[in-house]
């Protein structure tokens, strides 16, 4: 599903040059769940950024579902990320001033589908996420868990291709974390794609494969299931 050869970013002042990813090699097949994990500053969150297409990567190599995407014009990566992309951000990212249904429709209005069929989407994520009761709330009066659960409805109502998850849990308590974590997981075990990155253990636990980030480069890889180090070569 994600290629990924020699890839590079740098990110260039007039005085400075900083080498955010350097020659990044990294592959994610459909149906996995995979934890990019790192120090602040290694480079994790660009690379996130840059296989969600909100970034684009200096040189190298970026395939999604056998495309390149390093060179597309922002249109055609608008495009490619609307159709193929679903976000669940730290901070949510929810619309204050819209209700939980409205926050959930957007992306669906962005990708032009009919009102009718709007409404049996929202609904339907709704209902699978258990907040089809906060449907009329507003996000400020939702706690922390369901607050990331409309954010994850977001995510999926469009059936994305991949989802892409940046500190899902990071402004949650544990037992709201630990809920997220556990829908996710779920997801997961229904199909569905998932890169995280998290600093934390426990989270990573979670996914199938954590990779390990350090100065711009992938150190190494871990196998949680059999909990065996795979070095990268």
């Amino acid at each position: 599903m994600i290629k990924i050869h020699d890839l590079s970013k740098v990110f260039r002042t007039e005085e400075v040059e900083t080498k955010a990813l350097n020659s990044i090699a990294l592959e994610i097949k459909e149906g996995e769940f995979v934890t990019i994990m790192g120090a602040s500053g290694c480079g994790k969150s660009t690379l996130l950024n840059i296989i969600g297409l909100l970034d684009s990567a200096t040189s190298g190599s970026y395939q999604l579902l056998g495309k390149e995407m390093n060179g597309l014009k922002e249109a055609e990566k608008s495009k490619v990320r609307k159709q193929n992309i679903g976000f669940v951000f730290q901070n949510f990212n929810l619309i204050d001033e819209l209700s939980v249904y409205d926050n959930i429709e957007l992306p669906l209005i962005y990708n032009n589908v009919s009102s009718g069929e709007r409404k049996k989407k929202v609904e339907a994520i709704a209902e699978r996420l258990n907040i089809s009761h906060r449907l009329k709330h507003f996000p400020q009066q939702l706690s922390g868990g369901q607050q990331q659960r409309a954010a994850v409805a977001r995510a999926l109502v469009n059936d994305p291709k991949i989802i892409l998850a940046d500190e899902p849990t990071g402004n949650l308590d544990s037992k709201n974390g630990n809920e997220v974590m556990e829908l996710l997981t779920d997801l997961h075990a229904n199909g569905a794609t998932i890169l995280m990155v998290t600093h934390s253990d426990y989270d990573a636990s979670f996914s199938q494969r954590t990779i390990f980030m350090k100065d711009g480069m992938v150190l190494s890889e871990k196998m949680n299931s059999r909990n065996v180090d795979v070095l990268v070569g």
